[in-house]
């Protein structure tokens, strides 16, 4: 999530703390970090083995795609099919962040539903906004109603409660986003977790991403897993990685998610994936057709991206002061990465052999936005989404400017 007048308000707060000099003795106390030695083997208490660590080995990630395909196969066994080897067409889908442009994604899944072509995704992926996103896409049309609900009926009261002046040097974020955690708790319930569940078993998966600040890692979460768990513990901690992967650092609190190491426990430090990334789908290292191949399987594959985000040049007039400069500056820096990221979701597709498909916000709207999570404007940006996709949305199938 990365609108403009956040990141201005929270630079502004930021950098008047450091002026004033306050100590991190005043602010909120958490439990030690894991120690940097112990990183890459903590898990979380009561739920190991459902996350990834981003590196340039992940075997893990390779052994849960692994036991996917098995899902898979055996699934399509149980409903007749007898050819194992060429398998139907995955499709993988991607949602980026962009705050309340989430809107923007959510009109297009319910256009795209409505026009008939909506595909089930083998694979869907959510980071920031996306994460909020993401269950309601990989679950299909049968969660539309609630998707729009909560991108056009919701309001900035809906999801955040402003601290006082004090929340600057004395506390961990200027907002409280309490009321987002309400309203995913009242959408996210233990009955969708049953159904992503039961995805899971037919070999679909549902990844999120949150930056790990201690350790300055980008993780991946298996939400399918987490969801096929059965653990009571594990609805808290999908709500609380859906918060995570959309707490825009110093606008609204990290996510402390307690782990273990070695016998010991100790505390992570989580906030919005889009520190790290604007969007994903796997990461590069995991050479997916080669994998596929090994495993003798021969299918298309199908990605689509969705860019919550405007690609064209955002022109405002800026202010000769030190928070609007280096606030423009840290937002112009975000949607250069967003490309970025485009960039190389594209090259790793062509290597993979996989169809690229990408969507944005067009140029052309430019509804008023009077405030983060301005209700009307969402209303018109889903709309818009909406239709361009009952339509028949002619995806771009390369990278902006390429």
């Amino acid at each position: 999530m990365n609108h403009h007048s956040n990141l201005r308000q929270s630079l502004h707060w930021l950098l008047l703390a450091a002026i004033l000099g306050l100590s991190a003795c005043s602010l909120p106390i958490r439990e030690h970090a894991v120690p940097q030695a112990l990183s890459e083997k903590a898990e979380v208490v009561g739920l190991p083995g459902v996350r990834y660590i981003v590196r340039t080995e992940m075997p893990d990630l390779v052994q849960d795609g692994t036991d996917s395909i098995k899902n898979e196969r055996a699934y399509l066994a149980a409903h007749g099919q007898t050819d194992l080897h060429h398998l139907p067409p995955a499709n993988f889908l991607a949602l980026s962040g962009g705050g309340d442009d989430g809107a923007f994604g959510a009109g297009l899944l319910n256009g795209w539903t409505a026009s008939g072509q909506r595909p089930e995704f083998k694979l869907v992926t959510g980071i920031s906004t996306g994460a909020l996103l993401a269950p309601f896409a990989f679950l299909g049309p049968k969660y539309d109603p609630a998707l729009k609900a909560v991108f056009t009926q919701s309001s900035p009261k809906d999801i955040l409660e402003a601290r006082g002046f004090s929340a600057a040097v004395f506390d961990d974020a200027l907002a409280d986003n309490a009321p987002l955690g309400k309203l995913a708790e009242k959408y996210v319930t233990a009955d969708m977790l049953k159904d992503i569940a039961a995805e899971y078993a037919k070999g679909r998966l549902l990844l999120m991403a949150t930056t790990n600040l201690d350790a300055r890692q980008a993780v991946i979460w298996n939400m399918t897993k987490i969801a096929a768990s059965g653990k009571p513990e594990a609805l808290k901690l999908f709500h609380k990685i859906m918060l995570a992967s959309a707490a825009i650092p110093g606008a609204f609190p990290p996510a402390m998610i307690d782990v273990e190491a070695d016998g010991k426990r100790y505390q992570e430090m989580h906030v919005d994936g889009g520190a790290m990334a604007q969007v994903f789908v796997y990461p590069p290292s995991l050479k997916l057709g080669e994998a596929a191949k090994g495993q003798g399987i021969s299918r298309e594959r199908h990605l689509y991206v969705i860019r919550n985000a405007r690609l064209d040049p955002d022109w405002a007039e800026v202010e000769r002061r030190t928070y609007s400069i280096a606030g423009r500056a840290i937002s112009s820096l975000i949607q250069t990465q967003g490309v970025g990221d485009l960039y190389k979701i594209y090259t790793t597709a062509q290597r993979d052999g996989m169809d690229y498909n990408l969507a944005y916000i067009p140029k052309t709207f430019n509804a008023p936005h009077k405030e983060d999570f301005d209700t009307e404007y969402m209303r018109k940006l889903f709309q818009t989404g909406y239709d361009l996709a009952v339509k028949g949305y002619q995806w771009e199938k390369v990278p902006p400017g390429m």
